[in-house]
């Protein structure tokens, strides 16, 4: 795995001492599945995985198995809050390893279901603008509706964010695609996967380009993981011109769903200031998911299937400790 340019880690050792004080003990972490009112949409779907002093027990989630403890009181104060965004047709807890990490490392972790766009209802899944608008709501409640919302030090909220999430995750710190150049991009492309998606659901191949007053910010925001982000061709310099937060990019060295140049790489070209750049040898688009378990290969080996030789499990170790590192760094 390569890392370009890291994010400067200047008195990390020092902050962390001092943020271990209100951390849970290690390795117990408590989950709960939330129902978010939405307005007049459908409640938003969350799973949370947060610091506790209750005992865990391998707990059932989809076709995954975690050690949790199911409904216990959160511990801990001035908790960083990280939200976590799922790819096209997926689920809350497709990154479950990852948050784990992060829950274990003393942080609260909310991961919403995007209605409409998940793995049992992909009726809205070409409406990639309702996805900001979810993440500022899932924000909003974390900080004042959460039982334990007291807990929770809102001056240092972070965001994850795979492929859709990616794109999701670049738009609520700050970036404003330009859709107008799609219809190009599906001609010169018919073959990827975005554009055989909009096939699929009969988008116009001329399509007007949104206001940008459609993109919703949030600039309770302060850091941001994004891997393998979706459209990242639709933003450009111009686009993404406004974001200051630190970002963690990733991309995969064989990505066939979102093939290099047009998405992390133009993402990462087109940042105002450099990311923290990894590009990981030999993973292909799915190997950010978390590993699977027999269940889910069989389900869908599809998402499953590794390139000859990377090791998905190894991978998501270091993954994962950079991303819990990233945070520490960034939110600290």
């Amino acid at each position: 795995m390569k890392v370009v340019a890291p994010f400067a880690r200047g008195l990390f050792a020092v902050v962390l001492m001092c943020a271990v004080a209100g951390q849970a003990a290690a390795g117990r972490i408590g989950f709960t599945e939330l129902r978010i009112a939405n307005g007049a949409d459908k409640p938003l779907v969350v799973g949370v995985w947060y610091p506790t002093d209750a005992p865990a027990r391998p707990t059932p989630l989809e076709l995954f198995s975690q050690t949790v403890a199911p409904g216990a009181a959160p511990s801990g104060q001035n908790l960083p809050l990280i939200v976590m965004s799922h790819g096209t047709g997926g689920s809350y807890g497709e990154h479950y390893d990852t948050a784990l990490a992060l829950a274990e490392a003393g942080f609260v972790v909310a991961a919403v279901a995007h209605t409409g766009d998940t793995h049992d209802d992909t009726s809205r899944n070409t409406r990639i603008s309702d996805r900001p608008a979810q993440i500022h709501r899932l924000i909003d409640y974390m900080l004042a509706e959460w039982p334990a919302h007291g807990r929770l030090d809102p001056n240092r909220i972070g965001m994850f964010g795979f492929s859709s999430g990616g794109f999701t995750t670049l738009v609520s710190i700050g970036g404003v695609p330009d859709l107008s150049v799609l219809p190009a991009h599906w001609r010169a492309h018919p073959d990827y996967f975005d554009s055989q998606l909009v096939k699929a659901a009969g988008i116009p191949t001329s399509i007007p380009n949104p206001p940008a007053s459609t993109w919703i910010h949030d600039p309770r925001i302060k850091a941001a993981v994004v891997a393998a982000p979706a459209l990242g061709f639709t933003f450009g310099r111009d686009g993404l011109k406004n974001i200051t937060v630190p970002i963690q990019l990733w991309r995969a060295e064989d990505d066939h769903i979102l093939p290099n140049p047009d998405y992390a790489e133009a993402v990462r070209i087109a940042l105002p200031r450099p990311p923290e750049f990894h590009l990981v040898d030999g993973a292909d688009h799915f190997d950010f998911l978390a590993p699977c378990s027999d269940a889910l290969a069989q389900a869908a080996p599809q998402i499953c299937a590794s390139r000859p030789g990377f090791d998905r499990a190894a991978f998501h170790q270091r993954f994962n400790r950079d991303v819990v590192r990233f945070f520490e760094e960034t939110l600290n």
